[in-house]
């Protein structure tokens, strides 16, 4: 089965929402206008049952199938916030909002489910019940996690669970995903260190944190170079330096450091933060400073499982006649809460030589939309056939 042809006639229309969700980027849990759109389009859908309010302002829709003898209930998830960045595309319907821009997508996957959801209710040609989860606050709040936690694989009888995420260099409506872990846990860390600041003219009289938290950075790399199996992936990145004077002749009194961890399973997390803390803690000693260790376990890893891999990879064979073999992606999904809850798989599917997710530059590529569409209905309709 190739694209479907109902979703080359929406085009234009889901173009124009696209655009519009892309003009209007809300943030985090903020996303009370994306979420109202979304629910008024699939109540005039004709969806059975439309919630809104599920993980604070997660939007879930109900579809009923023309029967109902599988039992199977099948949720498909998209997010639908955006990042705050300041937008670089020059496009006609560039964000509209100074310092917060879709660069991610988002715009373009909610748009995605919302024409899957349209096909859905108008042919409901499967037997069992399709839920379509349009998800907030992906990008560091952990919606993901608020949705699960209020409730949602139980009120509406989830068994399986999928994603799908835009990627940019793989070709344009292709596929990509892999079984097991496939998306990095990332936990977030914070270290304050504290010596005794004064007079830079007098560093003998101070204890430089300056100094101590260079060593600190440096020290921590050691923790991918000579603490972890060669074999195994961790990314440890120190990203902010704040000095607690920014004067050009005081040696500040204190220094704090933030960063991440990346890891593919649990027991390279428990490595990571306790060699983590050992090194900072022991270096500032070493120099007469004292560090103190903020070690934040965040989004978990995002682990496919292996049956329902497989069978996202026949659809999407079915969809555009290939799936390839996506690579291990050390930025972190929290698709993982709901992956952690329901067996289910998360996929790529390529958005073309494009500027990188989350560059001031990046778009989503509207062509994108029929493929992406067509793996949602076929999900459906092929995880719970009629007869």
């Amino acid at each position: 089965m190739p694209i479907k042809n109902r979703f080359a006639e929406m085009l234009p229309e889901l173009t124009e929402w696209r655009h519009d969700f892309h003009q209007h980027p809300e943030l985090l849990f903020e996303t009370h206008r994306t979420a109202g759109l979304v629910a008024e389009r699939l109540r005039a859908m004709g969806c059975d049952e439309v919630v809104t309010g599920i993980g604070r302002t997660g939007v879930v829709a109900v579809i009923r199938g023309r029967k109902d003898t599988s039992g199977r209930v099948i949720g498909l998830r998209a997010d639908m916030d955006a990042l705050p960045i300041h937008e670089e595309t020059g496009a006609g319907h560039a964000s509209k909002t100074p310092g917060a821009m879709h660069a991610c997508g988002h715009d373009g996957h909610t748009t995605m489910l919302l024409g899957a959801a349209r096909y859905l209710a108008e042919t409901r040609n499967f037997d069992g019940t399709a839920v379509v989860i349009f998800q907030p606050a992906e990008e560091g709040g952990g919606g993901g996690r608020e949705m699960v936690e209020d409730g949602l694989m139980e009120r509406f009888g989830i068994q399986e669970v999928y994603g799908m995420h835009n990627w940019p260099g793989m070709p344009l409506g292709s596929f990509g995903i892999r079984p097991g872990p496939f998306f990095a846990a990332a936990d977030l860390v914070r270290i304050e260190v504290e010596g005794r600041g004064g007079h830079a003219a007098k560093p003998h009289e101070t204890v430089d944190t300056t100094l101590v938290a260079a060593h600190v950075v440096t020290a921590l790399q050691s923790i991918a170079s000579r603490n972890a199996d060669p074999t195994e992936q961790v990314v440890v990145s120190i990203t902010s330096f704040r000095t607690s004077s920014d004067a050009y002749n005081v040696i500040p009194q204190k220094v704090e450091l933030r960063g991440t961890v990346r890891s593919l399973d649990t027991g390279l997390q428990d490595m990571a933060e306790a060699n983590l803390t050992r090194i900072a803690e022991n270096t500032a000693a070493a120099f007469g400073a004292v560090a103190r260790v903020s070690y934040k376990r965040n989004y978990p890893a995002m682990v496919n499982a292996a049956a329902q891999t497989d069978f996202a990879a026949e659809v999407a064979r079915a969809v555009a006649g290939d799936c390839a073999e996506a690579p291990l992606v050390m930025g972190a999904e929290d698709f993982s809460f709901m992956l952690n809850a329901r067996p289910g798989a998360y996929i790529l599917v390529g958005n073309g030589e494009t500027a990188s997710l989350h560059h001031p530059g990046y778009d989503f590529d509207d062509a994108v939309i029929p493929a992406g569409c067509s793996w949602w209905a076929e999900v459906v309709e092929r995880r719970m056939p009629i007869g």
